[in-house]
């Protein structure tokens, strides 16, 4: 097993703010009128959203383990609470460090306000950031890393500060191709990234509203296109608007990993999904840094998994989290009995043991949902969207991450996806039963 990309420091004093302040206006996709006010909080807090219009107030960290929406925008969930939209907010608290604040709403999301998030620095000028005596814990990466997800591409490399970087490509005359960089720091950020506001086509419109989306979007929060150029009015504040905008939308999920980052990013093509996977992996290697070694060895899985060679495809299980996620890791290795025949010279692992030791992660997943999981089997019954990105071959290192969707009595539904070095090489979803053997 290869060692953790990162490592963790303290150093720095966390940071909350000076003081409350409030900021009003529509929500971009609910379309209702929201409040949010930004309060200080304790140190050691983190960044959490209290959702003050609904019963018993629930919270919800900011957290990538509490992800539950990626589509056109960034969505957490949590004890009963959901909280759309975060990242333009949660971008600029991450440019100005700061590490624990409350931030209430009254609604399901921040307002929209201009669409960028130029004022929320403004609100966080306005009142200032307070040091704590509490050391704040960085990220530091210190091997290169890379993620792909779906058309985003990312690298991460090792650098003295936080810095990002993204290349957007559309076919259309205002947008094309373009490129832009820039470190994460308060002034640098207000000045350069955060004016940036959010943008979409007119012929979007209606199929995002048919699905709840942009409700609040107007030509005041939305530089809009048609397939000619901007429409009649609009004006951009810099011609690299659009791929300055998604450096607010990387920042902002990034912030996701609750830690202060040292890096460079570069991002092609980026999205929040891309964003948020890439979230998930940094996540990952923290862990790996700070608590190094499997979840459960071999020995350990031998007890639960009735599988044996040659159709053992699990080797460590290196997170859990009961009744959500695992994630689980296979060495391929030249010994593996298929390459003998799959295919001679040119050995290959065959797409359908790939998804065999995804299942076989997925049924320890489920393991711990039953007081005897020794007397327990796994059968699956269907798998869904199953898609295999690029080959995997000896020498290779497979880590799946599986997911629980639902389960219901002794059915479960799972979704997972499988990287080496953080490239994803297969994906889908699965339905299993939990019988006894």
């Amino acid at each position: 097993m290869s060692g953790p990309r990162v490592r963790l420091v303290d150093e720095g004093s966390r940071r909350t703010l000076g003081g409350p302040v409030r900021r009003e206006g529509s929500g971009l996709h609910s379309g209702r009128a929201v409040k949010a006010e930004l309060r200080p909080a304790p140190a050691g807090t983190g960044i959490l959203f209290r959702r003050a219009d609904l019963p018993e107030a629930p919270t919800v960290a900011a957290a990538v383990g509490n992800v539950t929406g990626v589509d056109w925008e960034t969505v957490l969930g949590s004890g009963g609470g959901t909280v759309r939209t975060v990242e333009h907010v949660l971008a600029a608290l991450a440019a100005f460090r700061v590490d624990d604040v409350e931030v209430v709403l009254e609604g399901p999301e921040p307002p929209a306000l201009d669409g960028s998030s130029g004022p929320w620095c403004d609100a966080i000028r306005e009142v200032g950031v307070l040091e704590r005596d509490e050391l704040a814990e960085v990220l530091v990466v210190t091997d290169p890393l890379e993620v792909s997800e779906g058309d985003s591409s990312y690298t991460v490399a090792p650098y003295e500060g936080f810095r990002v970087s993204a290349e957007i490509r559309f076919d259309h005359p205002t947008i094309g191709r373009q490129f832009a960089s820039s470190t994460i720091e308060p002034d640098t950020f207000c000045r350069d990234v955060a004016p940036a506001r959010t943008f979409g086509f007119e012929r979007w419109r209606e199929p995002l509203r048919e699905k709840g989306l942009a409700l609040g979007s107007t030509h005041q929060n939305t530089v809009v296109l048609d397939d000619r150029g901007l429409v009649e009015g609009a004006e951009l504040r810099r011609p690299d608007e659009f791929v300055r905008h998604k450096l607010i939308d990387l920042v902002g999920d990034l912030a996701l990993v609750g830690r202060r980052l040292r890096a460079h990013v570069v991002a092609v093509r980026p999205g929040h999904r891309g964003n948020v996977a890439l979230a998930r992996v940094l996540d990952r290697e923290a862990r790996k840094a700070r608590e190094p070694g499997p979840v459960l060895d071999i020995h350990q899985i031998l007890e639960y998994m009735p599988h044996r060679y040659p159709f053992l495809l699990v080797d460590r299980i290196l997170e859990f989290e009961a009744g959500k996620r695992i994630v689980g890791l296979k060495n391929v290795t030249m010994n593996e009995p298929f390459f003998q025949g799959h295919y001679p010279g040119h050995p290959v692992m065959p797409g359908v043991l790939i998804v065999e030791a995804m299942a076989q992660v997925g049924g320890l997943l489920l393991m711990n949902e039953f007081d005897d999981p020794e007397e327990k089997v796994v059968y699956f019954m269907s798998l869904d969207d199953v898609k295999w990105r690029k080959p995997v071959v000896p020498g290779d290192q497979l880590v799946f991450e599986l997911e629980m969707v639902q389960f219901r009595g002794s059915v479960c539904k799972m979704q997972g996806v499988g990287r080496v070095d953080g490239q994803v090489v297969a994906e889908g979803k699965m339905m299993a039963r939990v019988m006894d053997r």
